[in-house]
């Protein structure tokens, strides 16, 4: 005799991990890691540093 199973159950089990498919691929093509990000923001922040000591002080009063 063949095993009874939930439909529900299985069309929410397929949904599920064609989502976790579709994550797990955006991850890898958007997804940064933790130090990549640290490392852009300190960069960042260096860099407008760098500009902020290069600017003029005008004095127009």
């Amino acid at each position: 005799m063949a095993e009874i199973i939930n439909l529900n159950r299985a069309r929410k089990a397929r949904q599920k991990s064609a989502a976790k498919a579709v994550a797990e691929t955006n991850r890898v093509l958007h997804g940064r890691t933790r130090a990549d990000r640290d490392a852009r923001k300190s960069e960042r922040e260096r860099a407008d540093r760098h500009i902020e000591g290069h600017k003029r002080e005008d004095d127009h009063d």
